[in-house]
Protein backbone atom coordinates (compact mmCIF):
# COMPACT_ATOMS: atom_id res chain seq x y z
CA UNK A 1 0.00 0.00 0.00
CA UNK A 2 1.69 3.14 -0.81
CA UNK A 3 2.54 5.20 1.96
CA UNK A 4 -0.34 8.25 2.86
CA UNK A 5 -0.27 10.53 5.96
CA UNK A 6 -1.93 7.99 8.88
CA UNK A 7 -4.60 10.79 9.65
CA UNK A 8 -5.69 10.90 6.16
CA UNK A 9 -6.68 7.13 6.19
CA UNK A 10 -8.38 7.25 9.74
CA UNK A 11 -10.76 10.20 8.04
CA UNK A 12 -11.42 8.38 5.27
CA UNK A 13 -12.08 5.02 6.89
CA UNK A 14 -14.24 7.52 9.62
CA UNK A 15 -16.17 8.91 6.65
CA UNK A 16 -16.61 5.57 4.19
CA UNK A 17 -18.23 4.33 7.95
CA UNK A 18 -20.72 7.10 8.26
CA UNK A 19 -22.35 6.05 4.96
CA UNK A 20 -26.16 4.80 4.44
CA UNK A 21 -24.62 1.19 5.52
CA UNK A 22 -21.62 -0.58 6.61
CA UNK A 23 -20.33 -2.02 3.73
CA UNK A 24 -20.05 -5.79 4.89
CA UNK A 25 -23.67 -5.23 4.79
CA UNK A 26 -24.88 -4.53 1.28
CA UNK A 27 -24.86 -8.77 0.08
CA UNK A 28 -27.69 -10.61 -1.91
CA UNK A 29 -30.31 -12.55 -0.04
CA UNK A 30 -28.63 -15.02 -0.28
CA UNK A 31 -25.35 -13.85 1.62
CA UNK A 32 -23.35 -13.38 -1.77
CA UNK A 33 -20.89 -10.03 -1.76
CA UNK A 34 -22.44 -7.70 -4.87
CA UNK A 35 -20.19 -5.25 -4.56
CA UNK A 36 -16.55 -7.26 -5.21
CA UNK A 37 -13.13 -5.59 -6.00
CA UNK A 38 -10.42 -7.33 -7.23
CA UNK A 39 -6.81 -5.46 -6.22
CA UNK A 40 -4.23 -7.74 -8.35
CA UNK A 41 -3.67 -9.83 -11.37
CA UNK A 42 -4.34 -13.53 -10.01
CA UNK A 43 -7.50 -12.03 -7.87
CA UNK A 44 -8.49 -10.57 -11.48
CA UNK A 45 -8.80 -14.05 -12.91
CA UNK A 46 -11.12 -15.39 -10.18
CA UNK A 47 -13.46 -12.42 -9.52
CA UNK A 48 -13.65 -12.92 -13.78
CA UNK A 49 -14.54 -16.18 -14.24
CA UNK A 50 -17.01 -16.65 -11.01
CA UNK A 51 -18.58 -13.12 -10.75
CA UNK A 52 -21.37 -11.84 -13.03
CA UNK A 53 -20.20 -8.43 -14.05
CA UNK A 54 -22.96 -6.71 -11.86
CA UNK A 55 -21.51 -7.67 -8.90
CA UNK A 56 -17.88 -6.52 -10.09
CA UNK A 57 -16.88 -2.90 -8.74
CA UNK A 58 -13.63 -2.93 -10.60
CA UNK A 59 -10.78 -4.84 -11.54
CA UNK A 60 -7.32 -4.17 -11.32
CA UNK A 61 -5.24 -2.11 -14.41
CA UNK A 62 -3.80 -5.59 -15.44
CA UNK A 63 -6.73 -7.25 -15.81
CA UNK A 64 -7.00 -6.95 -19.85
CA UNK A 65 -2.93 -7.63 -20.31
CA UNK A 66 -1.79 -9.63 -22.84
CA UNK A 67 -0.85 -12.00 -19.73
CA UNK A 68 -4.17 -12.64 -17.94
CA UNK A 69 -6.02 -15.39 -18.90
CA UNK A 70 -9.81 -13.57 -18.22
CA UNK A 71 -8.43 -10.15 -20.42
CA UNK A 72 -11.68 -10.98 -22.94
CA UNK A 73 -14.11 -10.42 -19.91
CA UNK A 74 -12.26 -7.40 -17.93
CA UNK A 75 -13.27 -5.40 -21.08
CA UNK A 76 -15.15 -2.72 -19.97
CA UNK A 77 -15.32 -3.28 -16.51
CA UNK A 78 -14.16 -0.23 -14.16
CA UNK A 79 -10.22 -0.59 -12.91
CA UNK A 80 -8.80 0.29 -9.83
CA UNK A 81 -5.54 1.24 -8.53
CA UNK A 82 -4.83 -1.14 -5.56
CA UNK A 83 -4.57 1.52 -2.41
CA UNK A 84 -7.20 2.41 0.26
CA UNK A 85 -8.55 5.58 -0.53
CA UNK A 86 -9.20 4.22 -4.45
CA UNK A 87 -10.85 1.00 -3.25
CA UNK A 88 -13.05 2.48 -0.04
CA UNK A 89 -14.58 5.22 -2.24
CA UNK A 90 -16.17 2.66 -3.74
CA UNK A 91 -17.92 1.19 -0.62
CA UNK A 92 -17.47 -2.50 -1.57
CA UNK A 93 -18.44 -5.69 -0.01
CA UNK A 94 -15.36 -7.59 -0.42
CA UNK A 95 -12.09 -7.08 -1.27
CA UNK A 96 -10.14 -9.91 -3.35
CA UNK A 97 -6.95 -9.73 -3.59
CA UNK A 98 -3.28 -12.07 -3.77
CA UNK A 99 -0.86 -9.33 -3.44
CA UNK A 100 -2.50 -6.52 -4.23
CA UNK A 101 -2.29 -3.29 -1.86
CA UNK A 102 0.65 -4.70 0.19
CA UNK A 103 1.22 -6.76 3.16
CA UNK A 104 -0.82 -4.53 5.15
CA UNK A 105 -3.71 -4.41 3.11
CA UNK A 106 -5.71 -7.17 4.26
CA UNK A 107 -5.59 -6.12 8.06
CA UNK A 108 -6.28 -2.36 7.06
CA UNK A 109 -9.32 -3.22 4.90
CA UNK A 110 -11.18 -5.59 7.63
CA UNK A 111 -10.28 -2.90 10.30
CA UNK A 112 -12.08 -0.27 7.80
CA UNK A 113 -15.09 -2.93 8.05
CA UNK A 114 -14.19 -4.75 4.58
CA UNK A 115 -13.69 -8.56 4.23
CA UNK A 116 -10.98 -9.45 2.57
CA UNK A 117 -10.69 -12.69 0.12
CA UNK A 118 -7.41 -14.04 -0.12
CA UNK A 119 -5.47 -15.83 -3.09
CA UNK A 120 -2.70 -18.04 -2.01
CA UNK A 121 -0.72 -19.43 -4.40
CA UNK A 122 -0.71 -23.73 -5.12
CA UNK A 123 2.71 -25.96 -5.44
CA UNK A 124 0.76 -28.80 -7.32
CA UNK A 125 -2.22 -29.44 -9.44
CA UNK A 126 -4.30 -30.87 -6.57
CA UNK A 127 -3.61 -27.88 -3.95
CA UNK A 128 -5.09 -25.50 -7.39
CA UNK A 129 -8.26 -27.39 -7.47
CA UNK A 130 -9.02 -27.23 -3.94
CA UNK A 131 -7.89 -23.27 -4.21
CA UNK A 132 -10.82 -22.60 -7.32
CA UNK A 133 -13.10 -24.75 -5.13
CA UNK A 134 -11.95 -22.16 -1.86
CA UNK A 135 -11.97 -19.20 -3.68
CA UNK A 136 -15.03 -19.68 -5.95
CA UNK A 137 -17.46 -20.70 -2.42
CA UNK A 138 -16.03 -17.69 -1.20
CA UNK A 139 -17.43 -15.49 -4.09
CA UNK A 140 -20.45 -16.90 -3.45
CA UNK A 141 -20.41 -19.42 -6.29
CA UNK A 142 -19.46 -22.78 -4.97
CA UNK A 143 -21.44 -25.02 -7.72
CA UNK A 144 -19.16 -23.26 -10.61
CA UNK A 145 -15.80 -23.69 -8.78
CA UNK A 146 -17.45 -27.76 -8.42
CA UNK A 147 -17.98 -27.66 -12.39
CA UNK A 148 -14.97 -25.77 -12.64
CA UNK A 149 -12.89 -28.39 -10.65
CA UNK A 150 -14.81 -31.54 -12.29
CA UNK A 151 -13.52 -30.47 -15.29
CA UNK A 152 -10.12 -30.18 -14.69
CA UNK A 153 -10.27 -33.68 -13.39
CA UNK A 154 -11.65 -34.46 -16.39
CA UNK A 155 -9.17 -33.29 -18.94
CA UNK A 156 -6.57 -35.00 -16.86
CA UNK A 157 -8.43 -38.45 -17.47
CA UNK A 158 -8.79 -37.89 -21.03
CA UNK A 159 -4.79 -37.12 -21.38
CA UNK A 160 -3.14 -39.58 -23.82
CA UNK A 161 -0.50 -42.00 -22.60
CA UNK A 162 2.83 -40.52 -23.57
CA UNK A 163 5.99 -42.83 -23.74
CA UNK A 164 9.43 -41.39 -22.08
CA UNK A 165 9.68 -38.19 -23.20
CA UNK A 166 11.69 -35.79 -21.37
CA UNK A 167 10.99 -31.38 -21.36
CA UNK A 168 12.88 -28.19 -20.37
CA UNK A 169 11.49 -25.70 -18.82
CA UNK A 170 12.73 -22.11 -20.20
CA UNK A 171 12.32 -18.48 -19.92
CA UNK A 172 13.90 -15.36 -21.81
CA UNK A 173 15.43 -14.88 -18.32
CA UNK A 174 17.31 -17.75 -18.71
CA UNK A 175 15.58 -19.70 -15.51
CA UNK A 176 14.04 -23.16 -15.15
CA UNK A 177 12.30 -25.05 -12.54
CA UNK A 178 12.53 -28.34 -10.80
CA UNK A 179 10.55 -30.47 -8.20
CA UNK A 180 8.32 -28.81 -5.35
CA UNK A 181 7.27 -25.89 -7.90
CA UNK A 182 3.95 -25.83 -9.75
CA UNK A 183 5.30 -26.23 -13.07
CA UNK A 184 7.13 -29.21 -12.02
CA UNK A 185 4.06 -30.81 -11.76
CA UNK A 186 2.22 -29.57 -14.97
CA UNK A 187 5.17 -31.15 -16.68
CA UNK A 188 4.78 -34.50 -14.75
CA UNK A 189 1.18 -34.52 -15.28
CA UNK A 190 1.13 -33.64 -19.15
CA UNK A 191 3.19 -37.10 -19.21
CA UNK A 192 7.06 -35.70 -19.16
CA UNK A 193 9.73 -36.00 -17.10
CA UNK A 194 11.80 -32.64 -15.99
CA UNK A 195 14.74 -32.33 -17.74
CA UNK A 196 15.64 -29.94 -14.45
CA UNK A 197 16.05 -32.55 -11.53
CA UNK A 198 17.47 -29.80 -8.96
CA UNK A 199 14.61 -28.46 -7.05
CA UNK A 200 13.39 -24.93 -6.65
CA UNK A 201 14.21 -22.19 -9.00
CA UNK A 202 17.21 -22.04 -10.56
CA UNK A 203 19.79 -20.89 -13.96
CA UNK A 204 18.85 -22.74 -16.95
CA UNK A 205 21.61 -25.65 -16.34
CA UNK A 206 24.17 -25.02 -19.31
CA UNK A 207 26.67 -27.49 -18.33
CA UNK A 208 24.34 -30.35 -18.29
CA UNK A 209 23.05 -29.16 -21.96
CA UNK A 210 26.32 -29.49 -23.33
CA UNK A 211 26.09 -33.32 -23.05
CA UNK A 212 22.14 -33.79 -22.58
CA UNK A 213 19.14 -32.59 -24.66
CA UNK A 214 15.66 -33.16 -23.50
CA UNK A 215 13.51 -34.48 -26.09
CA UNK A 216 11.35 -30.88 -26.09
CA UNK A 217 11.20 -27.57 -24.78
CA UNK A 218 8.54 -26.27 -22.57
CA UNK A 219 9.32 -22.15 -23.69
CA UNK A 220 7.63 -19.85 -20.88
CA UNK A 221 6.65 -16.34 -21.58
CA UNK A 222 8.22 -15.87 -24.84
CA UNK A 223 5.01 -14.39 -25.81
CA UNK A 224 5.65 -11.50 -23.47
CA UNK A 225 8.33 -9.60 -25.00
CA UNK A 226 8.30 -7.23 -21.71
CA UNK A 227 9.77 -9.93 -20.05
CA UNK A 228 13.06 -9.99 -22.53
CA UNK A 229 16.24 -8.99 -20.68
CA UNK A 230 18.23 -6.68 -21.53
CA UNK A 231 21.13 -7.77 -19.88
CA UNK A 232 22.96 -11.30 -19.73
CA UNK A 233 21.36 -13.44 -18.81
CA UNK A 234 21.73 -18.16 -19.44
CA UNK A 235 19.32 -17.45 -22.16
CA UNK A 236 21.97 -15.73 -24.36
CA UNK A 237 24.21 -18.52 -24.10
CA UNK A 238 24.50 -20.25 -27.31
CA UNK A 239 24.06 -23.53 -25.84
CA UNK A 240 20.85 -22.41 -24.30
CA UNK A 241 19.85 -20.61 -28.19
CA UNK A 242 20.50 -24.09 -29.39
CA UNK A 243 17.72 -25.38 -27.61
CA UNK A 244 14.78 -23.41 -28.93
CA UNK A 245 16.35 -24.05 -32.71
CA UNK A 246 16.85 -27.58 -32.71
CA UNK A 247 14.43 -29.24 -30.06
CA UNK A 248 10.89 -29.50 -30.75
CA UNK A 249 9.09 -26.60 -28.47
CA UNK A 250 6.00 -26.06 -27.50
CA UNK A 251 5.18 -22.65 -26.12
CA UNK A 252 3.17 -21.87 -22.68
CA UNK A 253 1.57 -18.98 -22.89
CA UNK A 254 2.76 -16.40 -19.74
CA UNK A 255 -1.18 -16.34 -19.11
CA UNK A 256 -1.16 -20.04 -18.66
CA UNK A 257 0.85 -19.94 -15.93
CA UNK A 258 0.67 -16.63 -14.51
CA UNK A 259 -1.10 -17.04 -11.48
CA UNK A 260 -2.36 -20.61 -9.96
CA UNK A 261 -5.55 -21.14 -11.35
CA UNK A 262 -7.45 -23.92 -13.37
CA UNK A 263 -6.23 -22.45 -16.59
CA UNK A 264 -3.09 -24.74 -16.52
CA UNK A 265 -4.80 -27.00 -17.94
CA UNK A 266 -4.48 -25.21 -21.01
CA UNK A 267 -0.43 -25.52 -20.43
CA UNK A 268 -1.02 -29.58 -19.40
CA UNK A 269 -2.47 -30.23 -22.74
CA UNK A 270 -0.30 -28.10 -24.86
CA UNK A 271 2.84 -30.31 -23.56
CA UNK A 272 0.95 -33.38 -23.72
CA UNK A 273 0.15 -33.00 -27.45
CA UNK A 274 3.52 -32.09 -27.84
CA UNK A 275 5.49 -35.03 -26.21
CA UNK A 276 3.51 -37.20 -28.67
CA UNK A 277 4.43 -35.68 -32.14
Amino acid sequence: MPHRPLTLLLLLVTVIGCGDAPPAARVSHDGRPMRIVSLDLCADQYVLKFVERERILAVSPVATAEFSYMRDAARGVPVVQPNAEDVLVLKPDLVVRAYGGGANATTFFERAGVPVLTIGWAADIAAVMSMVQSIASGLGEPEAGAAVVAEMQQRLAQLPDIESASALYMTPSGVTTGPGSLVHDILIASGVENFQNQPGWQPIPLEKLAYNRPDMIAAAFFDAYTNHPDAWSPMRHPVARAQLRERPTVQIKGAWTSCSGWYLMDAVEALSRGAAL
